[in-house]
């Protein structure tokens, strides 16, 4: 791990990284000045990056792994194998600086959510997240867009 300066954590986080086939390369890697509060976990096979000025609220969990493959494929886990026998399939996560992530919100493998983005909370974020943009739902959707001429948010078409 990389906690850059400054990480503050609040009570009962779980941050949890794993090394898999003997790759000993850095699984999470923390921004400077990132602030987690309560009970937030964070877990990685492959790699998840938080980057600099993150706010996290309570209740969070991020992760780049999940027990087994349900996208539609030949790869697909068959329900009758055990959830703790079935592969693990990974993909890496990357937060964007200056990016808050609101209460109970879910980060799932493969997701970047962009720069300065705000994720509402209860959000489960399955897929990515432009820069400046507001999302919020299960699953999320953008619901705002930062609009830099006239300096304001403006709410989206989805």
């Amino acid at each position: 791990m990389d906690l850059g300066s400054n990480l503050t954590t609040g009570v009962g986080c779980r941050i949890e990284a794993f090394s898999t086939n003997g790759n000993r390369d850095k699984k999470i890697i923390f921004g400077n000045n990132v602030q987690i509060n309560d009970y937030v976990h964070i877990s990685a096979m492959e790699k998840v990056v938080i980057g600099d000025n993150t706010l996290m609220a309570s209740h969070i969990y991020i992760s780049d792994s999940s027990h087994g493959y349900y996208k539609g494929s030949e790869k697909d886990t068959p329900p009758t194998v055990s959830p703790i026998d079935r592969p693990y399939h990974t993909a890496p996560v990357t937060i964007g600086a200056n990016a808050w992530l609101g209460e109970g919100v879910f980060i799932m493998p493969g997701v970047t959510i962009g720069e300065g983005c705000i994720v509402g909370a209860h959000s489960v974020v399955c897929g990515n997240l432009p820069d400046y943009t507001i999302a919020a739902g299960s699953p999320a959707k953008v619901i705002k867009k930062y609009n830099f001429e006239i300096k304001r948010w403006e709410k989206t078409d989805s």
